[in-house]
């Protein structure tokens, strides 16, 4: 089998000035990464794992301190529609809280994986809907690339690919914790939108 890598979120060549297309991406390299640990064994797996829980805890960092803040202030009805979106964000942490505690092999693990899948899909179609089409019609080219900036902030905290030289998951998680890892990505965003 070969051996399947996602790319981080704008690796490709599209400029990163729309935060929408930027967390479409992202919202796209998750749902990849899903697929690669459902089809990964082993050690394989649990890297595979690794990379997505640390993609999803930079992703929902960045949206907490990025678009839920600009839905608040800009959208008819903001407070709603993000308590919405951060009632989903907690469903989703206790599932893979639950998850976390398993051994990728444990029998239990894929059935709660698909689990979270189906929440994580669920919550990035309401954002879709409900948070990006509104940040689409109430924020001009220079709003859409500087809360493009604060994300691609978050995203330099948790590459999804291993870094170089640490080619165990066990090492990988050992470059911080995931409550760890959003501290600091909240401090990288603060300081890219300039309010740190």
């Amino acid at each position: 089998m070969s051996e399947l890598h996602t790319p981080q979120a704008g690796g490709d060549a599209t400029p990163d000035d729309d935060v929408v297309a930027l967390l479409m991406r992202q919202h796209g390299d998750i749902r990849n990464l899903f697929d690669e640990v459902e089809a990964a064994e082993g050690d394989a797996r649990q890297e595979a794992f690794r990379r997505l829980v640390r993609l999803l805890a930079v992703h929902e960092t960045a949206e907490e301190e990025v678009v839920h803040p600009f839905v608040r202030r800009n959208v008819a009805g903001g407070d709603e529609v993000v308590e919405a979106r951060l009632a989903e964000e907690r469903s989703a942490k206790e599932t893979l809280s639950a998850l976390d505690d398993l051994e990728t092999g444990d029998p239990k693990f894929l059935p709660r994986l698909r689990a979270l899948r189906a929440d994580v899909q669920e919550h990035a179609r309401a954002e879709e809907r409900y948070e990006f089409i509104h940040i689409r019609r109430n924020a001009d080219a220079g709003a859409l690339a500087s809360l493009a900036r604060g994300v691609k902030a978050a995203e330099a905290m948790a590459p999804t690919r291993p870094h170089p030289g640490v080619e165990s998951a066990a090492a990988n998680v050992a470059l911080g914790p995931v409550a760890a890892l959003m501290d600091r990505t909240r401090d990288a965003v603060r300081k890219a939108m300039g309010s740190g």
